[in-house]
């Protein structure tokens, strides 16, 4: 399978950021990709309150371009993710949806984990205040492969990843916008420790550069294969990478040693002792 990460720097303009990602979806078409992913809050990254009015039904007039682009080029695509309007005013939902080679969107998810931290002096995000949380694990086919589904700061809960291999993915998608304070230090380890414990592979596409209101993206669109190697990476600044996904490899790493395979899920359900 040949899948391209793209990197975009989306900022408060809406449409804009639909043309840029639409143009790059295109590249990676080009470039003989099957599937392409793009980052999370491809729509919008700004002031909370932008983000609240940026958001649309699903489908919509964002979903529908990304259907009728998929559609188009003939190929995979999973649109980062985007503002959903909830049942609450007050708050959206953060999703990503997957269309396949006929522009028919085959699966949807919503952010399960919500960025609420305090770094003091760097980073501050409330991600709850204007966002409602998934409450589902979300699996896709893409042609005879199974695909994990998540967004960004899912990636620090290695539970949900653990859940998603053993259901067989093969593949794991981590559309992102981490921030350059933690990224800098967190982002490579996270990714090849999902991709090392969990043995699959995994392609995080990611907001790079500033937005409103003061914030930087850290970037480093990468995928990292079953054995945690980086095996693409992108450069500082927005584009296109394309690499191909061995499976065989990935069937090989599992059988030589067999990690998975050697879990003892009937000790981990008994309560920790005391000592």
């Amino acid at each position: 399978m040949r899948v391209a990460v793209l990197q975009t720097n989306s900022r408060h303009d809406k449409a804009e950021n639909i043309r840029v990602a639409l143009e790059l979806v295109e590249r990676a078409a080009a470039a003989g990709a099957d599937l392409a992913v793009l980052p999370e809050c491809v729509d919008y990254m700004g002031p909370k309150e932008g983000g609240l009015a940026a958001a649309e039904p699903i489908p919509g007039p964002t979903s529908e371009a990304f259907a009728a682009k998929a559609r188009e080029l003939g190929i995979w695509l999973l649109s980062g993710s985007m503002r959903e309007v909830s049942e609450d005013p007050g708050h959206t939902y953060n999703t990503s949806l997957l269309f396949n080679r006929q522009g028919e969107c085959v699966a949807k998810y919503r952010k399960i984990h919500l960025f609420d931290v305090e770094l003091t002096g760097n980073v501050s995000a409330q991600e709850s205040a204007t966002v409602s949380p998934g409450d589902e694990i979300v699996t896709a086919e893409i042609e005879g492969h199974t695909v994990g589904m998540t967004i960004c700061y899912d990636l620090r809960f290695p539970e949900l990843y653990r859940l998603l291999a053993l259901a067989g993915a093969e593949l794991i998608l981590v559309p992102a916008a981490f921030t350059l304070y933690t990224g800098k230090d967190h982002w490579h380890v996270l990714l090849r420790a999902r991709a090392i414990e969990n043995q699959c592979y995994i392609a995080a596409p990611a907001q790079i550069g500033p937005h409103d209101p003061g914030q930087q993206c850290y970037g480093h669109t990468l995928v990292a294969d079953p054995w945690g190697t980086v095996i693409a990476e992108a450069t500082n600044r927005v584009g296109v990478v394309v690499t191909t996904l061995d499976f065989g490899y990935l069937r090989e790493v599992r059988q030589q040693l067999p990690s998975l395979a050697n879990r003892r899920p009937e000790v981990y359900a008994q309560p920790a002792s005391i000592a």
